[in-house]
């Protein structure tokens, strides 16, 4: 297994080449590396799996209820959906079913409920109900007031996002990609059948390429001479509030949804924290993922209205990302047989629910290019640390620390993590190389004191782990 951030890359062409290791383009790499006769490449411009847009969303496993029926996306975050939560209970990953209400709070919302709920029925998601207000007060008793009804949509989950996108690239890893860090792609040429990336650390070659660079996939696919689509960064600003809010919620509390998005929602954790978000400002700037004082008040002002009391709850942490809007309301997921290659572009919130799909999907169009992926294998699975607020950490297993008195010892007191757990990330498949990467793996720092207490103890076992 390899995993590369310096020197030359391989003067030996690759059999197909992924660039972007978000959560879809790790779920492509993963995918094809069932297949032992491929030679494949995963490059990623940053020094991290998961470092863009898949870093910074809401963290929703969807039903896909209000997707535009019969549309790519529709399906493929239907099939995404099903496979994402078995797939999660394979490997470790927190998921929790808490179901959501989409909350109407004027004579128009309430209005919109039906067709939603007829949307929902046309999508295969065939459990939604009406609520009227007095059984959504007992669902919600801190709902704010004047709401007027809601749509329960009990198949809606929570995940760890971070988890997920890590799981699917150790596992490409362990059965045989390459994973390139720090090789941000500036140029493609074809020549003779062959795709030469000129990326900051050299050139790399393959046969087939797939354009998975999220936020760039388009300038990726102008690179090719295609003009199908133009990313607009969409920012979400969030609000994280501590988990002593936790208790305020109950679902996943969403709008009723515009042309924009899906709107300001309030939403537990599967950390135990509560989200209060997104924004939806489109911007010009694909690396604006600063939050502003003006998206933190109009949040402050949503939330007022939702769920009073969290506002008097305290703010752990604030983050903005940027989705990959385009003009298109589906997905942009193209072959071009002719060049070898796959474009998967405008992939928005709904891409860590549709990745495994997506994967498939991506995979059949491989072969309309004249990929012959051989025979397949199972893959062996992977089984990464449980880091939902539902699962007791490893120092509160006796039989852990017993074995191992490190999972004893502890370095963030906020997220209860122990230097065991700290030790096992850095010497993990794809060991982090900054405090934020190490706090996706483990959640050091991701507490109340947002490293205060634990930051310097944090950043030593780091440094010392680095080469």
């Amino acid at each position: 297994m390899t995993v590369t951030r310096h020197g030359p890359l391989p003067s030996q062409p690759y059999d197909v080449a992924v660039v972007g290791a978000g959560v879809v383009g790790c779920a492509v790499a993963r995918a094809l590396a069932r297949y032992p006769r491929l030679r494949i490449a995963l490059v990623e411009a940053a020094d991290d799996v998961g470092e863009g847009t898949s870093k910074a969303n809401t963290a929703i496993l969807h039903t896909g209820f209000d997707a535009t029926p019969g549309s790519l996306e529709a399906r493929l975050v239907r099939e995404g959906a099903r496979s994402l939560a078995a797939y999660a209970a394979e490997a470790g990953i927190a998921v929790e079913p808490v179901g959501a209400l989409l909350v109407a709070w004027d004579e128009g919302q309430l209005a919109a409920l039906p067709r939603l709920a007829e949307k929902a029925e046309r999508n295969s998601c065939h459990d939604t109900g009406l609520l009227g207000p007095a059984e959504l007060y007992a669902r919600e008793p801190h709902l704010g007031p004047g709401a007027l009804g809601a749509l329960h949509v009990p198949g809606e989950s929570i995940v760890d996002p971070w988890t997920t996108t890590l799981a699917y690239a150790t596992q490409a890893v362990r059965h045989g990609v390459d994973l390139h860090l720090d090789s941000p792609v500036r140029d493609i040429r074809r020549q003779d059948g062959i795709h030469t990336l000129t990326t900051a650390r050299g050139p790399l070659h393959a046969r087939r390429l797939v354009n998975a660079a999220g936020l760039h996939a388009d300038a990726l696919d102008r690179l090719l001479g295609h003009q199908d689509f133009t990313v607009t960064p969409r920012r979400g600003q969030l609000l994280v509030f501590d988990t002593f809010a936790r208790d305020l919620v109950r679902h996943i509390l969403l709008p009723v949804p515009t042309a924009l998005g899906k709107g300001v929602l309030v939403a537990p954790t599967v950390y135990g924290n509560v989200l209060l978000g997104p924004t939806a400002e489109d911007l010009d700037d694909k690396r604006a993922t600063q939050s502003t004082a003006e998206g933190l008040a109009l949040l402050r002002e949503k939330g007022r209205r939702i769920l009073p009391r969290l506002l008097d709850e305290e703010v752990t942490a604030v983050y903005a990302g940027l989705r990959a809007a385009t003009e298109h309301e589906d997905y942009r997921i193209r072959a071009h047989p002719e060049q070898a290659c796959v474009t998967v572009g405008g992939i928005r919130s709904t891409g860590l629910t549709a990745s495994l799909a997506i994967a498939e999907h991506v995979l059949g169009l491989l072969t309309e290019t004249g990929l012959d992926p051989g025979p397949a294998r199972e893959l062996e699975p992977v089984r990464l640390p449980h880091l939902g607020a539902a699962s007791p950490r490893p120092c509160e297993r006796p039989e852990r620390v017993a074995a191992d008195p490190e999972y004893g010892i502890l370095v963030c007191h906020c997220e209860r993590v122990s230097r065991g757990e700290i030790r096992d990330a850095l010497a993990g498949t794809i060991p982090p190389r900054s405090l934020d990467g190490l706090r996706r793996r483990t959640r050091a720092r991701a507490g109340r004191c947002q490293g205060t207490h634990c930051g310097a103890a944090v950043r030593a076992l780091l440094e010392e782990a680095r080469p």
